[in-house]
């Protein structure tokens, strides 16, 4: 049976040790703006699992807190809302660069 992966499991999760070694110095150490995308991405993943481990217990019954399970659900979600907002200002601000005249 197939599964859906989902969006963040597929990027990467640091630049490869290839790319280190042949970009510039200024490039090896990454800029802010990825930085702060990066590590949404990297909550959005830990998260995720963190969920996913709770609904396994859960399901297996081996869960004594079920508050813990709806924590991590929140917890995920809101690290996905908040990779989400970041991507939607990113673009809004992209949007008003490209309409300044030079």
């Amino acid at each position: 049976m197939n599964t859906i992966q989902p969006l963040w499991d597929q990027m990467p999760l640091a630049h490869t040790a290839a790319v280190a070694d042949t970009a510039p110095e200024a490039e090896r150490a990454g800029s802010p703006f990825s930085d702060i995308f990066q590590s949404a991405i990297d909550a959005v993943r830990t998260t995720d699992a963190e969920k996913t481990q709770m609904e396994y217990l859960m399901a297996t019954g081996q869960l004594d807190n079920p508050a813990l399970l709806t924590i991590a659900s929140t917890k995920a979600q809101l690290s996905v809302d908040l990779l989400v907002q970041l991507r939607n200002k990113s673009m809004d601000a992209y949007n008003e660069l490209t309409r300044i005249s030079l």
